[in-house]
């Protein structure tokens, strides 16, 4: 093994042993509550069946009298959208602002379509319309009910599973050289590389999605996609002759990266617009959006009604178009197919990683992919345990000094990858900056103690204590 090769591998190891054990905690934690949040669409659609279902056949009534019997729920709110339904018993939900509410929150009426009767209201949150249960595990997820100051947790972890996950990968790719016997610790450190190694590429997408979400990381991630021109066009909502108001678009809104600017913020008064939501929607059909949508209604007289694709179950698209129904026109189109490739791949990425993009076989995989993570993480703990000896509860570190005694021109670039992406990403740098710090000093420590060579418990680089 070359001089640098030995370095590096010394590098991964002490990396991975540090991040293993003192960011796989969050990252259990990341875990458990993704395990929770990944059946969420599925369990929803459960939960609150009877206002999401109807069993009443026949033709439908228009939406807009859908609308005024939604009306007589919250009298003093001011309509903000309407989804039709998707399919034969699905209802009909009408949004409305709800200053009562919380930010990227709407107050939801559900409508059966056939009788056009109230079936009930909800809070929903985000652009996916999200219902009070996977609305709450989806906090739990994100930010443990702390508000930003948990988000951070959640930043850690993405900052570090891949970096985890590259250390593990090297280290187990070195150790197959070398046959063992597989028993006690060395069977335990085999079982959790093999996991690794079966979920890493999905290992990899959880933690690159889950930065752009991100406080930090997600605002650089953010800042570089605009300025590739990368980012998610918007949809010009402005009628022929006035100013355009349409925000960028946040494809985040249903998972709560940054604040969702909501359709009608501005103040306004919605009600001229209702006798006109069913031209608009014939409108939008007519352009090629159709099946899955929501019709945001215009505050005033200068803004177009909106037509938007959710995001849903076999959804791979999310055109819209802006329709003026009082000249029978579509003033502008936002086609998914004339989207940047990574744009398109960022509204993929996030649909897939909130279970969205393939129904119930994408919420499986991601639990599946939650619980191996979980294993692979206990496995790595109990190896550690499995190396202590009787008068310790835990084993030592791997061998310390690993940067002090590589070469040169490996530390300067180590360094200079390191401080890269530790800018890039804060959560990553300073967790990194402490570590090195650390391994410094205990190696100088070690070093005037004893030669590193004459301690009874360094750890051999061949067997690595792959913890995380």
């Amino acid at each position: 093994m070359s001089e640098f090769r030995r370095a590096g591998v010394r590098m991964f190891h002490r990396l991975h042993f540090y991040a293993g054990v003192l960011v796989a905690p969050f990252l259990l934690i990341a875990a458990v509550t993704g395990a929770l949040y990944a059946l969420a669409p599925s369990i929803e659609n459960f939960v609150y069946r009877d206002q999401l279902h109807t069993s009443s056949t026949g033709p439908e009534q228009s939406l807009a009298a859908q609308v005024r019997a939604a009306q007589t729920t919250v009298p003093d709110l001011t309509v903000n959208a309407v989804r039709p339904p998707v399919a034969a018993g699905d209802t009909t939900r009408v949004l409305f602002d709800d200053p009562s509410l919380g930010e990227s929150e709407r107050r939801a009426v559900f409508v059966d379509p056939v009788t056009a009767r109230p079936l009930g209201d909800l809070p929903v949150y985000g652009s996916a319309s999200a219902l009070p249960l996977r609305t709450w595990l989806d906090r739990l997820h994100r930010q443990l009910h702390l508000g930003d100051t948990g988000r951070l947790y959640s930043e850690l972890a993405a900052s570090w599973l891949w970096v985890v996950v590259v250390a593990g990968l090297v280290l187990w790719f070195t150790r197959a050289r070398t046959r063992r016997r597989k028993t006690g610790r060395a069977r335990t450190i085999g079982r959790h590389g093999l996991i690794g190694v079966w979920i890493a590429v999905g290992l990899l997408f959880l933690s690159a999605t889950g930065l752009t979400w991100s406080t930090y990381a997600g605002a650089h991630i953010t800042d570089l996609r605009s300025a590739l021109s990368w980012s998610t066009p918007a949809t010009d909502t402005a009628l022929p002759g006035a100013p355009a108001a349409a925000p960028p678009g946040n494809e985040h809104a249903d998972h709560g990266g940054m604040s969702m600017p909501m359709p009608g913020d501005a103040a306004g008064d919605t009600s001229t617009a209702i006798p006109q939501i069913d031209a608009a929607l014939a409108l939008a059909k007519s352009a090629g959006v159709s099946d899955g949508v929501e019709i945001t209604l215009p505050a005033d007289t200068r803004t177009a009604f909106t037509v938007t694709q959710v995001r849903r179950s076999w959804q791979f698209s999310t055109s819209s178009v802006a329709v003026d129904p009082s000249s029978d026109s579509v003033t502008s189109v936002n086609r998914f197919s004339d989207w940047p490739l990574p744009a398109k791949l960022a509204a993929w990425g996030i649909a897939l990683h909130m279970g969205l993009l393939f129904g119930i076989t994408n919420q499986i995989l991601l639990l599946v992919l939650a619980l191996a993570l979980i294993a692979m993480i206990v496995l790595g703990y109990r190896s550690w345990f499995q190396r202590a000896r009787r008068d310790r509860l835990v084993g030592r570190a791997p061998q310390p000094g690993a940067l002090r005694r590589a070469p040169l021109p490996l530390v300067v670039a180590v360094a200079a990858v390191a401080v890269a992406i530790g800018w890039f990403a804060p959560l990553f740098g300073w967790p990194l900056l402490a570590f090195v710090i650390v391994d410094v000093t205990v190696s100088a420590v070690r070093g005037r103690r004893r030669p590193t060579g004459d301690d009874p418990d360094v750890q051999d680089t061949r067997e690595p204590a792959a913890v995380g």
